[in-house]
C-alpha cells in the first residue's frame, strides 16, 4: 500500500512540475519572425519611456558552446518611476524587476512571454490592484499585442 501511495505521489509531482514552472507567465503568439518581434518590442518600450537595460540572445550564446537553440531572446527594461514605488511597498519585488519580455520560437510559432504583474504583486504581498501594477499590466499587454500583429 505504501509503495502505491509513493508511486501516485511521484506521478502527480512529475506531471505538475511543468505547470508550476509556468506560474505567473503570460504569453501570446506573434505573427512576425522572432527577431522582428523583439525589434518591435524594443521600439515600443523605448517609445513609452522605458529604459532598455539589455537584450540577451540566448541562441547566440548557445552557439558559443557549440549547442543549438531555437531563436530565443530576452529584453530587460524598466522605469524607476514605477519600479521604485513597488520596491518601496516590498523590497523583494526587486528580484522580478526590471521587467522582461521573452521571445522564443517553438513548434513553428513565435511566442512572446512576460511575467504577469498581478502574479508578481501577489508573490511579494503587494496589492494586485495597486495603480502601478494595473498600469504596468496594461502597458505590457499593449506592447506585446503591438509586437505580435502583422
Amino acid at each position: 500500500m505504501v509503495k502505491r501511495i509513493v508511486a501516485i505521489c511521484l506521478f502527480l509531482l512529475f506531471f505538475s512540475l511543468p505547470v508550476l514552472a509556468a506560474d505567473g507567465l503570460k504569453s501570446i503568439v506573434s505573427e512576425n519572425p522572432a527577431t522582428a518581434t523583439m525589434d518591435r518590442l524594443e521600439k515600443a518600450v523605448t517609445a513609452a519611456g522605458f529604459k532598455v537595460f539589455a537584450r540577451v540572445d540566448h541562441a547566440a550564446g548557445a552557439k558559443t558552446v557549440d549547442m543549438q537553440l531555437a531563436p530565443t531572446e530576452l529584453l530587460i527594461f524598466g522605469n524607476p518611476k514605477g519600479g521604485t514605488v513597488l520596491m518601496q511597498q516590498q523590497t523583494t519585488v526587486g528580484i522580478d524587476l526590471p521587467l522582461k519580455f521573452l521571445v522564443w520560437e517553438a513548434d513553428g510559432k513565435v511566442m512572446i512571454g512576460w511575467n504577469d504583474p498581478q502574479w508578481m504583486a501577489e508573490r511579494h504581498g503587494i496589492d494586485p490592484q495597486h495603480p502601478v501594477i494595473q498600469k504596468v499590466n496594461g502597458a505590457l499587454q499593449k506592447f506585446a499585442a503591438e509586437a505580435a500583429k502583422p
